[in-house]
Order: C-alpha cells, then structure tokens, then sequence
C-alpha cells in the first residue's frame, strides 16, 4: 500500500449518499441494512481495504491498491475505471446481476476466484478461477480456469485455461493451458492469430529460470485441421453439436514424458487456490535451492510475462523416434 495514512472502519453506517472508502482499512462487511440500502452505490478509490464481503448496486473501483478479501456483489455493476494505477486485489468470488467491467490501460486487476454475470469485458486481468457469463470479451488476460460463455466468447491476446462457447472470436496470439477446448460453431478469427497449447510446456521450469526439459514446449494448433465435430445426446434425446479443437491426437511425446514433473499443476493450482491455502510453497531449483514463492501474484506476474513475450516458451519438437518412444513404454 502506498504511504498515505490508512483510518480503520469497523462500521458502516449507510446514509442517503454514496459509499465512498479511500484510505481505509474495512474490517467490517459492506452490506445493506434494509431494503432502501439496495440502491446505495460504492465507490472505492485509492489505497483501501475491506475485510468483508461487498454488496452494491453499482459498485466503481477508480484507483489502484486496492484489496477485497471477502466475495463482491454488484445489482447492477462492478466498474473498475481503465486509468486506475497499481494493484486491485479480489481475493474471492465477484457477481453481478448485469456487467463486471475492467478494461485497465495501465493497472491491473486479479480476480482470485470465478466470476459470475450476464456481460464480462476485461482488460489486463488476471483470473484465478473462471468466468461464467452470457457474453465474454477478454483483451490480454490470463484466465487459469475455463471461459463458459452462454452466446459468445471474444478472446485477443490472452492465456485461457480452456473455454466453451458456441461462439468464438479468435485475434492476436493465443495460449490454452488445457489439451482441449470447444465451440459450438467454428471459430472465426482475423487473419494471423494463433493459438498454442501449452499442455506439454515446462512451465515450472520457465517460472524457476532453468532450462526447459526435452520434449516440451509449446504445440501450434490448426484451428482448421486441428478440428473435430461432435455429436452428443442427452437422456432426453436432444442432440448437440459441439467443435472441438485439441492437440490430443498429436501428441505422441506426451508418453515421453513425466507431467508431474512439469510442475505446471503447482503453478496453476497456486494461482487458483491463492486464498484457501494456508502455507506458502515454492518450487525445487537442481541445485537444492527455491524458487520465489507461489503466490498469486508472482505466478500473476509470470503468467503475464509470458503473454507479452519477456519468458519464451520453445517450441515442442516434432521429431519423435520410434526407438526413443518404445524405449519410454517399455521403461
């Protein structure tokens, strides 16, 4: 938190005006006394937190270092404000009944659980868990979880754990963290994005600054031959048609290879479950010392670094001998 002195609430007492926190320490909830305190807005501006969970009709973040450690309900909306500077922090799950908005240009926002509401648009956001929402416009994101839109999913320059839509828009360089993910039609995307899946990279290697083990790295998916059409019925006999896109099929070093000892699972899992863990770990160097901690937001910032490029992921090889592969079934 910056330097400015932080005054300590520990009761809201809601009134005819606004909410507004600024250089607070909330150790209580914020939640409506009656019903004429549902239409109350709050507004949080710089270097505050609030212990509690949140409750609001239109709920605005305008500045940075900021720290929500209990879950947030908008009625109407959850705003953050695209200029806001340094860190807001949502430790647990965020709803909204209409729209959670973050398209930040220069801070950024972690949401450290899911986040449930009709329309989602962010921008520079981390997300712990997953999005569930009717419509999903994600701009240079990270999402560890999965992204389940209801009618359609817009995805430019992000890492996505998987999603499932039955629209996708696809621009820019995209990551998946998982083998596979679906849609009901075809992608459509601009010409020149990619996608890679990052299933067989060693991410943990990445995060601890060693060498990639062989026969990991990143796989080019073909969002044309990389396709699969599907039909599943229901108990009730209803049929429907899914797109799946996955590597699955061509991944013959994946019996090569030990996953557990990609670590990515710790990254992820960390990342995820930030909040509900009780110890900090790190990750084992070779040479018997640690990596920096597993927080949420070290794994935050190296998830982020490899989005824009500082940590590179090489490239999976395709050459596979038949020798190496019955010499790692046979082992």
């Amino acid at each position: 938190m910056r330097g400015e002195r932080m005054t300590e609430v520990t009761e809201i007492r809601m009134g005819n005006a606004d909410i507004v926190f600024r250089n607070n320490v909330v150790k209580s909830s914020v939640l409506p006394q009656s019903s004429r305190d549902l239409s109350r807005d709050i507004k949080v501006q710089d270097n505050v937190v609030i212990e509690g969970g949140i409750f609001g009709n239109h709920v605005e973040v305008s500045g940075g270092d900021v720290g929500c450690r209990g879950a947030v309900y908008a009625s109407s909306e959850l705003y953050l404000r695209s200029d806001l500077q340094g860190y807001v922090h949502f430790h647990k799950a965020v709803a909204s009944a209409d729209s959670v908005a973050a398209l930040l240009t220069s801070g950024r926002a972690i949401f450290g659980s899911d986040i449930n509401a009709r329309q989602v648009k962010l921008k520079n956001c981390f997300v712990g868990g997953s999005i569930f929402a009717q419509e999903v416009s994600l701009e240079k994101c990270v999402v560890l979880g999965g992204v389940f839109a209801a009618k359609e999913l817009t995805v430019t320059d992000c890492i996505l754990g998987t999603f499932h839509t039955p629209a996708a828009d696809l621009a820019g360089i995209n990551y998946l963290l998982y083998p596979t993910c679906f849609s009901v039609e075809p992608m459509t995307y601009l010409p020149g994005t990619e996608l890679y899946n990052l299933s067989l990279a060693n991410l943990g290697a990445l995060f601890k600054g060693e060498p990639e083990m062989e026969n990991t790295g990143k796989i080019r998916m073909d969002l044309e031959h990389d396709r699969q059409r599907s039909t599943l019925v229901g108990e009730d006999n209803v049929t429907t048609l899914v797109c799946s896109y996955s590597v699955s099929g061509r991944i013959l070093a994946a019996d090569m290879i030990d996953l557990e000892k990609l670590e990515n699972h710790f990254l992820i899992g960390s990342g995820a479950l930030g909040t509900q863990i009780l110890k900090v770990y790190s990750l084992s160097k070779t040479d018997g010392s640690k990596s920096r901690e597993l927080t949420v937001r070290n794994v935050c910032d190296f998830f982020f670094d490899l989005l824009y490029g500082r940590i590179v992921v090489s490239d999976l090889s395709g050459d596979v001998s038949f020798a190496d592969l019955k010499r790692a079934l046979e082992s």
